[in-house]
């Protein structure tokens, strides 16, 4: 048996109480590991939410749409609060789509700091996955606190197919992006007038799997009513058609370039880019 005597017991209590305090109160300050992708409520399934904010903000057929294209947030948080005084200040905005990176490790921690600029915006955003936010755990904690890596959905008149492109992280394995999955889903518009590809890595870009970049691109000039495919992952904003087969390719800046689009869409496949600095 151990005996201690009331100055010790004193003592030790002193040492241990804040300790034991802060054990009880600041679990959220607290991660027993980097790739812990645990996160409060709030911070998860951020996809499905967000589309339940733009659903509950339904945009008339026939209704031109207008939405901000960036990408590449990471650790650009100083730039994130720029991009975000300077999008609430455009008029007209339905949404905003960020083409990947979201974090620049993986971590879901990362994630949430984006989050906690990005939801200040006065619209929804949606995000595709990026490479750096596939690193380590990064799978798990992306699908944790946004949601799957492959998903679509209608807006208006158009339909927004976003797709995971980031071949190189997965070794080169002949399956990403998901042929399988977007073939049908660019078939049919699912009642839209028009559609949007959205994804990180262009499939010009060498972290795009060679083995499937022109069947990407050959199932996107097959595709009825495709306005354009839109990427991030190069840092540098670029319009072009890059396979000289009629599909056009947009490429975002990144936020540390402090650019972003704002892109208008209308009638079958009309539309108009004009980039902003902040």
């Amino acid at each position: 048996m151990i005996f201690m005597s009331p100055l010790f017991k004193l003592w030790h209590w002193g040492r241990v109480a804040p300790v034991a305090a802060l054990l009880l109160t600041g679990c959220d300050r607290l991660e027993f590991s980097p790739n812990d992708h645990r996160v409060p409520e709030e911070f998860t399934d951020l996809t499905q939410k967000n589309l339940a904010r733009l659903q509950a903000r339904p945009l008339a057929a026939a209704d031109t749409l207008r939405f901000v294209f960036t990408g590449d947030s990471q650790q650009f948080y100083d730039e994130a609060e720029a991009l975000v005084a300077s999008v609430n200040q455009q008029p007209g905005i339905a949404l905003l789509l960020v083409a990947g990176d979201i974090s620049d490790f993986g971590l879901a921690r990362e994630m949430r700091w984006v989050d906690e600029k990005l939801r200040k915006l006065t619209v929804p955003y949606l995000t595709v996955v990026g490479n750096h936010d596939l690193v380590g755990n990064g799978r798990a904690a992306y699908q944790h606190v946004f949601g799957a890596l492959n998903y679509s959905f209608v807006y208006g008149d158009t339909k927004f197919i976003l797709v995971d492109t980031n071949g190189r992280e997965y070794n080169f394995n002949g399956q990403v992006p998901d042929l399988g999955w977007l073939r049908p889903q660019l078939a049919t518009l699912d009642g839209a007038r028009r559609q949007v590809v959205v994804s990180h890595v262009p499939p010009t870009n060498s972290d795009f799997d060679p083995a499937l970049r022109l069947p990407y691109a050959q199932a996107l000039r097959d595709a009825p009513g495709l306005v354009f495919e839109m990427n991030g992952h190069n840092h540098q904003s670029t319009i072009g058609q890059p396979f000289n087969d009629g599909v056009t390719y947009v490429n975002s800046s990144a936020f540390s370039e402090r650019r972003y689009m704002v892109v208008t869409v209308w009638g079958d496949r009309e539309f108009r880019i004009k980039q902003v600095a902040f």
